[in-house]
């Protein structure tokens, strides 16, 4: 068994309000509980309305600070912290296990990507370009020279969620960073720690004191007074859709990004490679024990290779190792807590009781654990199809033409990405055309995705794009620049003053 050492800090554990460049703690506090075994990993501050106050104050003097920082000193300080991530590999990983349960094979790769998001963020730092601008492209343009530029929009509030709790804060903190903002960041309740070992790695990258504030505990204590306050300019939130429709109460007149989850649908046409397809859709469906906005969780299988595919699929399902996150030979961990245990476990037992078949899986493990489960599903609208499952379920269906696939495909209301399985070029761009998400992957699992790349949902899940350069103009607005272009007048400060009056005037 891999050793877990625990989380090492040089600060007091429980001083996890980080305001102003330094950590302090708080009158109340919350534990971190290790999903596996129930166990308390730390206990951390829960901050207050007050905290807020003085982290919002923080936070404007920090924009003030990082606004002005030359380009080159902000991508210096998110290359120093990737590679002070890279260098305590074991240790973020180590984190990851303990407060996520994600397996620790999982969270190393995590580690990784963490430190190619930070890296990513270090260079796009230098390619913000703004462009001249052709006033004179219509008449009464003549004359006048100029330009756009970006500049930062201010302060950023990052809310981020459990299931990848180092990267996804990396994916709001490096874009923040390397756009000038300053950034509050609220850590999931569940799964604060990596987020703060993160942290503390950018501020030895000597990142000014208030560029990055942090406030753990309750989002519900004090999140109304964080994400409305006037001095927020956008918020960024990858979580649950009925947080989402309270932020969004809550905030008013001002930016959102937000990511809400996701459906993923998969097509395996006739004309799949079949094993490619059942490596694929395990990989996707049951990565961090099915907790993923991009996991694989309804496949839809043309009727001549139903059940060789789900032979295949159920082969490779039964062999995944589900237990103890230290090991490095799990596959599948435990789930988050115990009553999302229990709620996967009554939707597929309603998937059961209106017609569908358990193929595998299908019962409750222990250790907050889920056996990965195929639900053959008869009924469509049952909560395994119908809603966002997140956890080790997928359901599988069966399909005689792909325009009934895409159709089934594309019934729920938010989809991030979707996928097909198919030799044939012409079912491939069929469905890049017609299913409504915001990527298709083919002959690829949903829940592939690169770092650099746009990222975010389609339909109701429609706000705003993550992905390093696309979340770094998120967070940017733009300055125009017009210069109109003025006769000498020979030294004679008077011949200037009918000029400026024109221009006051905004006449030609």
């Amino acid at each position: 068994m891999s050793s877990l050492s625990p989380v090492s800090l040089a600060r007091p554990p429980e001083d996890t309000l980080l305001i102003d460049g330094c950590w302090q703690g708080s009158e109340h506090t919350m534990e971190v509980l290790n999903p596996y075994t129930g166990a308390c990993v730390q206990t951390v501050a829960c901050a207050t309305v007050a905290d807020v106050s003085r982290a919002l104050d923080s936070a404007k003097r920090g924009f003030d600070l990082n606004r002005r920082l030359p380009i080159y000193r902000r991508a210096a300080i998110l290359r120093d912290a990737a590679a002070l991530v890279a260098a305590r590999k074991q240790a973020f990983a180590n984190c990851i296990v303990l407060e996520s349960g994600k397996p620790i094979t999982a969270a190393a790769m995590e580690v990784d990507r963490c430190v190619n998001t930070l890296v990513l963020a270090a260079e796009e730092c230098s390619r913000v370009f703004g462009e001249t601008i052709c006033f004179d492209s219509v008449p009464g343009g003549e004359g006048r020279t100029g330009y756009y530029s970006y500049e930062p929009l201010g302060v950023v509030v990052a809310i981020t969620p459990f299931n990848d709790p180092l990267n996804l804060v990396a994916h709001k903190l490096g874009p923040a960073i390397a756009a000038g903002n300053a950034v509050i960041l609220k850590p999931s309740e569940q799964a604060p720690l990596s987020a703060l070992m993160l942290v503390d790695a950018l501020l030895e990258a000597e990142i000014p004191d208030g560029v990055i504030n942090v406030l753990t505990g309750y989002g519900g204590e004090f999140g109304s007074a964080l994400v409305s306050d006037p001095a927020v300019a956008l918020i960024s939130f990858t979580g649950g859709e009925a947080a989402a429709t309270s932020i969004a109460r809550w905030a008013g007149v001002k930016q959102l990004v937000m990511e809400l989850g996701a459906n993923s649908p998969v097509i395996v046409s006739r004309q799949a490679r079949l094993e490619l397809a059942a490596d694929a859709c395990v990989a996707g469906g049951f990565w961090a024990s099915g907790q993923n906005c991009l996991g694989v969780q309804r496949i839809y299988v043309q009727q001549e290779v139903f059940e060789p595919f789900v032979k295949a699929l159920c082969d490779r399902v039964q062999r995944l190792r589900t237990g103890d996150p230290r090991l490095p030979e799990t596959d599948v961990g435990p789930m988050i807590s115990p009553e999302d245990v229990q709620r996967v476990s009554a939707w597929v037992a309603r998937a059961v009781a209106e017609g569908g078949r358990i193929r595998c899986g299908g019962s409750v493990l222990g250790n907050g654990c889920y056996a990965p489960t195929v639900v053959e599903v008869g009924a469509r609208q049952v909560p395994t199809t119908a809603q966002e499952v997140f956890g080790p379920v997928v359901s599988v269906h069966s399909y005689a033409d792909l325009a009934d696939a895409v159709h089934m495909a594309n019934e729920p209301d938010y989809l991030i990405h979707g996928a097909i399985f198919t030799e044939d070029i012409g079912e491939a761009m069929y469905a890049v055309s017609h299913l409504q998400c915001a990527g298709v992957m083919v002959n690829d699992s949903t829940d592939y995705r690169l770092d650099a790349m746009p990222f975010g949902g389609s339909k109701r899940g429609a706000m705003g794009r993550e992905g390093v350069r696309f979340a770094i103009r998120q967070m940017l607005q733009t300055k125009t620049v017009c210069f109109r272009l003025v006769p000498a007048t020979s030294g004679n400060p008077e011949g200037l003053a009918p000029a400026l009056a024109t221009l006051r005037l905004g006449t030609p």
